[in-house]
């Protein structure tokens, strides 16, 4: 399945690279958000990515954004990829409205980072028809995609989304829907366990992440990466480990729950556990 017309639900940070990385590969993109001015956003986002992958011999920044198109509704494409905030009402919301839409032959894939697609595939009448295609940021650079098999997923729609992935240049990975899938029930615990550290005064925000990345090799430290990722979003997917495993150990620490509280939600709000100006 070629997949020659996507509609992205979400222009966020997420949504917007997912876009650009779409149209980069020759594909006409639909690009729709509720809030008004988001995709004119994330049009500007995508014009200074591709302007500095163009400097790297990357495509004209012009005909890239050429094939994306802005769309005030959800339209009927091949694919669907949500990328909308990580709450299962909205989510389901959209598949809803897609499935209702789309031709009965198209997929619906969401990015979502925590979100169980079961329960996504559960509210349309393609269930077979629904997977998890989880990119990570920021989507133009990094190589992984999480694809993720609901209950229902059937083998045809897993191939057809790890074949895209493959032809965006992207390197896809196959995880069972559990909660988290892999990439966050590893990496949300360590995100956890570095606020704890730093709420009970082990060290300075910047030490813990010095030791991260000089000891450990990433690129960013465990706090930095929290406010990169929105710490309003690591609280959401820490509370869907916690309520789906039901494991203590998961429940978040209460120092990123009063940030999220007092509006410190990291990169996108200017603040978080580091200041940006």
């Amino acid at each position: 399945m070629r997949f020659e017309h996507v509609l992205v639900v979400g222009a966020g940070q997420m949504g917007g690279g997912i876009a650009q990385v779409v149209a980069a590969s020759g594909r006409r993109v639909s690009l729709y958000d509720e809030v008004s001015d988001a995709v004119e956003r994330a049009r500007g986002a995508m014009e200074k990515s591709l302007g500095k992958l163009a400097e790297k011999g990357g495509a004209a920044p012009d005909e890239v954004l050429g094939r994306v198109s802005h769309v005030e509704k959800i339209v009927a494409a091949d694919l669907m990829i949500e990328a909308v905030v990580e709450n299962a009402e909205v989510k389901e919301d959209v598949f809803r409205r897609a499935d209702q839409t789309f031709p009965p032959e198209a997929i619906l894939a969401s990015n979502t980072s925590s979100i169980p697609i079961t329960s996504l595939a559960s509210v349309t009448s393609r269930p077979d028809k629904v997977v998890g295609m989880h990119f990570f940021n920021p989507v133009p650079v990094l190589q992984l995609v999480e694809v993720i098999r609901a209950l229902q997923t059937s083998d045809e729609t897993a191939a057809a989304i790890v074949a895209l992935a493959e032809d965006l240049g992207k390197t896809p990975a196959e995880a069972n829907d559990f909660p988290g899938f892999v990439s966050n029930r590893i990496l949300m615990p360590f995100v956890n366990e570095a606020a704890y550290a730093l709420m009970e005064g082990v060290a300075a925000a910047e030490a813990i992440d010095t030791i991260a990345r000089l000891g450990f090799a990433h690129p960013l430290g465990p706090l930095a990466l929290a406010d990169l990722i929105g710490l309003d979003t690591c609280v959401s997917i820490m509370e869907v480990l916690h309520d789906g495993l039901g494991d203590p150990k998961y429940a978040p620490c209460p120092l990123l729950r009063q940030y999220v509280a007092a509006g410190r939600l990291g990169r996108k709000s200017g603040r978080g556990f580091y200041d940006y100006p």
